[in-house]
C-alpha cells in the first residue's frame, strides 16, 4: 500500500533527442542496433551542449543502446565526469516492416500507428514490430531506474525524435504533452519535466530548437522522427 503523505522529492528530467545522423539527412527510418553515427552536424550539435547545460547540476546521463545517442551524450558526460549508463529502454520506436525505408506512404504509415497510441489504442501494433503497451512498458521501465538513482535531483537521457514525443504525450500531465508531440523535436533538442513514476510528470521546458542554439539546427524537411506531427 503507497504511502498517504505528500511527495516532496521531485526529480528533475531532460529528455534530449541525439544529434544528427546520416539517416536523419536522408529521411530514411533507422531504428535498428547500433544504427549510425553523427554526421558533422550532429557532432557540433552534441559539443554544444555543456555550455548550453551549464547552469544546470547534472547527476546522472543516460542513453539508448543506439550509437548516436551514445556521442552525443559524450561530451556533456565528459565535461561532467559522469559516466554515460546505457538504458536499452531508451531506444527509439522499432519501425518494424518500415525499417531503412524512406518511401513516404511506409514513413507515413509508422508516424499513424504512433498516432493510434497517443490517441488510446494501445494495442494498435506496428507492421512487423511491437504494440504502444510495449513501447510505453520498456521505456516506463529506464525512466523508473533514472527516477530511483536520483530521486532528488537532475538527469539527462539521451534518446529519439518519436520516443521522447510520444512517450511525454502519454505520460505528462497538461496540453503542453500533446504540443509536444504534435510539435517539432530537432536534433538536440530536449523537453523537461519534474515529477516522479508515481505521481506523473509535469513538463517544465521544451525547446523545439539544438539546446546549443537555432543556428545548429539542419534541415527538417526530411526529418521524420523529430518533424512529422504525432
Amino acid at each position: 500500500m503507497r504511502d498517504a503523505r505528500p511527495y516532496t522529492a521531485r526529480m528533475h528530467l531532460l529528455l534530449i533527442r541525439h544529434g544528427q545522423s546520416a539517416a536523419n539527412v536522408a529521411g530514411i527510418l533507422e531504428t535498428r542496433t547500433p544504427g549510425p553515427g553523427l554526421t558533422a552536424l550532429g557532432m557540433a550539435q552534441a559539443a554544444a551542449l555543456p555550455e548550453a547545460l551549464l547552469k544546470h547540476k547534472i547527476e546522472g546521463v543516460y542513453a539508448s543502446a543506439l550509437v548516436r545517442t551514445q556521442l552525443t551524450a559524450v561530451p556533456l558526460s565528459g565535461s561532467r565526469i559522469l559516466e554515460t549508463t546505457v538504458l536499452p529502454g531508451l531506444h527509439e520506436i522499432g519501425a518494424g516492416d518500415f525499417e531503412g525505408t524512406k518511401d513516404p506512404d511506409q514513413t507515413g504509415r509508422y508516424i499513424a500507428t504512433i498516432s493510434a497510441w497517443l490517441h488510446g489504442d494501445l494495442d494498435t501494433k506496428m507492421p512487423g514490430g511491437t504494440d504502444g503497451n510495449a513501447f510505453v512498458e520498456r521505456f516506463d521501465d529506464s525512466i523508473a531506474q533514472i527516477a530511483a538513482a536520483h530521486p532528488d535531483g537532475m538527469a539527462v537521457a539521451f534518446s529519439h525524435g518519436a520516443a521522447i514525443r510520444a512517450w511525454t504525450a502519454l505520460r505528462a500531465k497538461g496540453t503542453p504533452a500533446r504540443a509536444v508531440a504534435s510539435g517539432e523535436l530537432h536534433n538536440t533538442a530536449g523537453v523537461g519535466l519534474e515529477g516522479d513514476p508515481d505521481s506523473g510528470w509535469k513538463i517544465t521546458s521544451w525547446s523545439a530548437s539544438a539546446l546549443g542554439g537555432a543556428h545548429l539546427d539542419g534541415p527538417k524537411s526530411k526529418d521524420i522522427t523529430g518533424h512529422h506531427p504525432l
